[in-house]
């Protein structure tokens, strides 16, 4: 579903903050990104999405090149970056509509969809309100219906776990779950490894810019923790 072949990202002053990345993400994964902040995971996460151009290497999402063919990559992907930037003149079901009529979903689907999500993060009483008015965990939390009322092939998170409480951290893990389950690839990063251990199937781990491991979890813990893991193959790189 998404596919990472020899991207590279370099900027002006001529520091690489992402140095020949290559990963593959299949439907029905939960493939966890981890690294220390400043490590790539942003900066390859936008590039995922077509929010940052590159020059180097390539990125497939569903057979479809992101830099030659972006609507259709777009049309089944969703992206929720770690601080949503939301149209705050606009209400929550106001923003949620916008979006469903983006996606072209019909008004059966989207109410339902809408419903069905703003029911599970309690925020149904809300969506009347302004989006100014909203709390950070609450604008996540309409950040994250608007990423799955069309139900994307591909869902790409940016921590998405900072900001929400613990029940709707809980809520938004078992809908990742059910995704998957229905044949949803999902790449995300995280720094909290404990959360990546039990929710992902896959995890890369990233340090400046370069994938120094990739695998399955059991592959790459083989008995360990996924910190201890890391930690090790962090040291491993110094």
């Amino acid at each position: 579903m998404l596919e990472i072949r020899n991207y590279s990202k370099s900027y002006k002053e001529g520091t690489k903050a992402a140095d020949n990345v290559s990963l593959t993400v299949e439907s029905g994964d939960i493939f966890g990104f981890i690294g220390h902040n400043g490590a790539g995971k942003s900066t390859t996460i936008r590039a995922v999405v077509g929010v940052l151009d590159f020059t180097e290497g390539e990125i497939l999402i569903d057979g479809h090149s992101v830099k030659d063919e972006p609507l259709e990559c777009k049309k089944v992907t969703a992206y929720i970056p770690d601080n949503p930037d939301l149209y705050e003149n606009l209400t929550g079901i106001q923003y949620l509509n916008f979006i469903a009529d983006v996606f072209d979903i019909s008004a059966s689907d989207r109410e339902e969809r809408i419903k069905k999500y703003a029911d599970l993060f309690e925020i149904t009483a809300s969506l009347g309100d302004q989006i100014s008015s909203y709390s950070h965990g609450m604008k996540q939390k309409v950040a994250i219906i608007s990423a799955l009322i069309h139900n994307p092939k591909l869902l790409v998170l940016d921590e998405p776990f900072v900001g929400l409480d613990p029940k709707a951290t809980f809520t938004l893990k078992e809908i990742m779950h059910e995704m998957c389950g229905n044949g949803t690839a999902i790449f995300f990063s995280t720094h909290v490894l404990d959360v990546a251990e039990k929710l992902c199937n896959k995890v890369a781990i990233i340090k400046q810019g370069r994938i120094i491991a990739s695998g399955t979890m059991e592959e790459l813990t083989e008995g360990h923790s996924l910190e201890e893991t890391f930690l090790e193959a962090d040291s491993n790189e110094e």
